[in-house]
């Protein structure tokens, strides 16, 4: 059976002085790859908090957290009922797990906020996810990307590969620098703008859909003329005609599937500046 190799745990439990309570110093966890120089796998998975993460030259990984409540409490000296306040709930815990080069990053204070930033080597496959109060952001990297919001907005810039990014409280933001051929791509927001930039050369057949908002580009898009007619349904006495709404072109001739997705908001998708 082969054994985890690597197993960094970061707790901080701040149980005596407010000083310590209200350090704002971002600690820092470095995880050693089995593999250096080989792509790599990160999945983080929070409830509440950030996610940033950038592509470095280095062959490890480098994870550091700040706490929402540390970061509040800088300056500020509570009381109650003519009390001072000595401590507060400022413990937590921050684990990540290395085994043949997939790094797993995970919280065991789900009721804590964390912004996590974290630094990572430039070719790998990145699974980020989080729930409450905190964007995603990623930029520099290389390889392929699985990105899951819900209350917040997702961003990614110079991005080489491919990528899947979904919210449903919030915009979307990606900006390429090279797209890998054949690989279908998705991005989809229920409450929020979709903005996509992508190289001049890029091939791709485009599906876009958004109930309350346009769809702009700077793309010569050759949109498919002969939309979906009307179905008709009879179930039990209700009858029921709908129509797809999707709207399907291509640029530069065509190639895998973009899919661009909201319901209220705006889709755009540009070409990058020369």
């Amino acid at each position: 059976m082969k054994q985890i190799k690597y197993v960094a745990v970061l707790a901080l439990l701040f149980m005596t002085t407010g000083m310590m309570a209200q350090s704002t110093d971002k600690e820092q966890i470095t995880v050693a790859l089995s593999s250096p120089g080989k792509p790599y796998k990160l999945k983080v998975d929070l409830l509440t908090g950030s996610i940033k993460v950038t592509g470095h030259a280095a062959d490890n990984i480098v994870v550091a957290v700040e706490v929402e409540d540390d970061k509040n409490n800088k300056g500020k000296e509570k009381t109650k009922d003519g009390l001072k306040r000595i401590s507060g709930g400022s413990g937590f815990e921050l684990k990540a797990t290395e085994k043949n080069n997939e790094v797993v990053v995970g919280s065991g204070s789900f009721f804590r906020k964390m912004d996590i930033e974290i630094k990572v080597p430039q070719n790998g496959t990145l699974v980020l996810k989080t729930v409450n109060d905190g964007d995603i952001v990623v930029s520099n990297v290389r390889g392929e990307l699985e990105v899951n919001n819900t209350n917040g907005d997702v961003n990614l810039s110079g991005i080489a590969g491919s990528a899947i990014a979904t919210t449903i409280n919030g915009d979307i933001s990606v900006s390429f620098t090279s797209v890998t051929d054949g690989k279908p791509m998705a991005f989809s927001s229920f409450n929020g703008d979709v903005n996509i930039t992508l190289p001049a050369s890029t091939k791709a057949n485009l599906k876009m859909k958004t109930d309350q908002g346009e769809i702009f580009s700077d793309f010569e898009v050759a949109v498919e003329k002969s939309a979906a007619a009307p179905t008709k349904t009879n179930s039990g006495g209700v009858y029921k005609i709908s129509k797809d709404s999707w709207v399907l072109g291509k640029i530069n001739g065509g190639g895998a599937e973009l899919m661009m997705k909201s319901w209220s908001g705006d889709l755009v998708i540009r070409k990058a500046k020369q």
